[in-house]
């Protein structure tokens, strides 16, 4: 495969797992968005703190080092499913990093929801990309939901 980067925001873990097991299988590297002022949400104020953000199209400022994405062809971006959208610190890499030409593969985790609204938001937001058809994986994927969605999408490595 050519050159791929995996970046993601994880807040529990589960996409952490997801966006690993993607770079296991494609060979990719792995880029974790971590925002400079980390989430700490408690049960009764994460629904309202998240849907303003997510209104608002607030972008957190991010500490990783984004430029990796630069030298890839295929980048994989992966975030939980908040509200059916993903996650700010992904809105804030994908305005920031430029991804004209390059293949986006959007991937998520959820309880259910799928991408809900993603797909939509990564045509905005990646006009000049090839966007590719995305994952959805619960926290309890399996390694080979993983690769017949590779396979799927003419990733796989095999």
């Amino acid at each position: 495969m050519s050159l791929a980067l995996v970046a993601y925001y994880s807040y529990s873990g589960a996409t952490r797992r997801l966006a690993e097991e993607i770079a296991r299988q494609t060979g990719a590297a792995l880029l974790t968005l971590t925002p400079e002022t980390p989430y700490a949400f408690d049960h009764n104020t994460a629904i309202r703190e998240l849907r303003n953000e997510i209104e608002r199209g607030f972008c957190p400022k991010l500490v990783s080092d984004c430029e990796a994405a630069q030298k890839c062809e295929i980048v994989f971006v992966g975030s939980p499913n908040w509200l059916n959208r993903f996650a700010p610190p992904v809105l804030s890499f994908l305005r920031q990093t430029d991804l004209a030409g390059k293949t986006v593969v959007p991937f998520c985790t959820s309880g259910g929801g799928g991408l809900g609204r993603m797909a939509e938001d990564f045509k905005r937001e990646c006009p000049r990309s090839a966007l590719l058809d995305g994952l959805q994986a619960a926290a309890d994927f399996t390694p080979a939901e993983v690769s017949a969605f590779l396979t799927r999408i003419g990733l796989s490595r095999h």
